[in-house]
């Protein structure tokens, strides 16, 4: 196929084997390569999907015959896994955040403008469907303008198997970098992308998991809008429980079938954890679900009605009461973050998840933790609008 992108991966853990079914099932992409350090995760998903594996990215790019990077590395290395494949002419996916510092990520809009490739950010909860409809309805105007957004998340996030970095805010880790780059991407694509200040608090209560493990967030748009970002990743209550049971990925777990939060490293050695780790990333991610995925609870209050999540798409609040409408299965939010990543490339439409855009949302995540540490709102400055 002429119009057929040759993309390689980098970095199998949970995010880079989620895509994997995406990518392999796409009319555009097709999977040519992955890059991975661990010998036996690289050899095992390289024979599983009949491509050659590589010990690093830079081998990929010299011999990976590819048009395209997907960076799923940990996020202190996408700064510079971003340079060498902008290096190579090479367009790039990077996961969220896309950086751990301002500079490094308006370094990496440069550098992809300046080897005339693209650089888009994902994925994020953002793409998910039901998020899209409420974008849908609120471009639409039928509800008025949007006045307030509010997203909730409790999780056990801080407990779940992890290496040592995810933890280590100044690598990048912690519930605000990590799951508030989904909370902050939602509530500037719904409220339309110009936020003015931020104003945080966050929290880390467990001195054995010591981390960003929970934040309250605030942000002011320009058009005074305003918006909430709650999230507590220490596991005593489950968002699951305000949306019929329904998982972050799109499955019923009633409470009887969840297993009680182990707190702290639950006695694992950091070897011991990053085995847990590797065995968790290989399902971590489904393909497919029997109903929308859920990033917790989002609710969207217009002048003339309200917003929210349904376990199967959306409930719309208005005069004539509440409606509901349906969403459809069909496809994941990688799949469409691939279709944005592919009409980009070809030129058929104007990104909205671009490397400004993902500027924009390291640096609310960057708002928010200094807000807390200086108990001051920060007025923002890289802001874009939803095109």
């Amino acid at each position: 196929m002429a119009n057929t992108i040759r993309i390689g991966v980098a970095g199998i853990g949970a995010a880079g084997r989620a895509f994997l079914p995406a990518i392999r099932g796409h009319d555009v992409f097709r999977l040519a390569a992955i890059a991975e350090p661990v010998t036996q995760t690289r050899e095992a998903v390289a024979r599983e999907c009949g491509v050659p594996g590589f010990a690093d990215l830079p081998s990929m790019l010299a011999d990976g015959g590819i048009d395209a990077v997907y960076i799923a590395t940990p996020t202190e290395l996408h700064p510079q896994h971003a340079a060498l494949a902008f290096a190579a002419r090479k367009h790039v996916l990077t996961e969220k955040p896309m950086a751990i510092r301002l500079e490094q990520g308006q370094q990496m809009v440069a550098d992809a403008a300046r080897a005339g490739v693209v650089l888009l950010c994902g994925h994020s909860h953002s793409y998910d469907r039901p998020i899209q409809a409420m974008r849908d309805i609120v471009g639409s105007g039928r509800l008025g303008r949007v006045r307030m957004i509010n997203t909730w998340n409790f999780t056990d996030w801080i407990y779940r198997p992890r290496r040592p970095d995810e933890l280590d805010v100044g690598q990048g880790g912690g519930v605000t970098f990590r799951q508030g780059s989904h909370q902050f991407d939602i509530l500037r694509l719904l409220g339309g992308g110009l936020v003015r200040s931020v104003r945080a608090t966050t929290f880390d209560w467990d001195p054995e998991r010591s981390s960003i493990g929970a934040h309250v967030v605030a942000l002011q748009f320009e058009d005074g809008a305003a918006a909430t970002a709650v999230y507590n990743g220490y596991g005593y209550f489950s968002t699951m429980e305000l949306v019929a049971d329904v998982t972050e990925w799109g499955f019923v777990e009633p409470l009887s079938k969840r297993v009680p939060v182990r707190r702290a490293s639950a006695g694992l050695s950091p070897a011991e954890e990053l085995a847990a780790k590797r065995k968790r990333a290989v399902n971590a991610i489904p393909a497919n679900a029997p109903h929308q995925p859920h990033f917790g609870l989002t609710l969207v209050s217009c002048e003339r009605g309200a917003i929210r999540q349904s376990p199967d798409g959306l409930y719309v609040y208005s005069e004539a009461g509440r409606e509901e409408i349906a969403v459809p299965t069909d496809r994941s939010p990688r799949d469409l973050v691939l279709d944005e990543f592919a009409a980009v490339i070809a030129g058929r439409a104007k990104p909205i998840h671009d490397g400004r855009w993902g500027l924009a949302n390291l640096e609310v995540c960057l708002a928010a933790i200094e807000s807390s540490r200086s108990g001051r709102e920060i007025e923002l400055r890289h802001q874009v609008a939803v095109p």
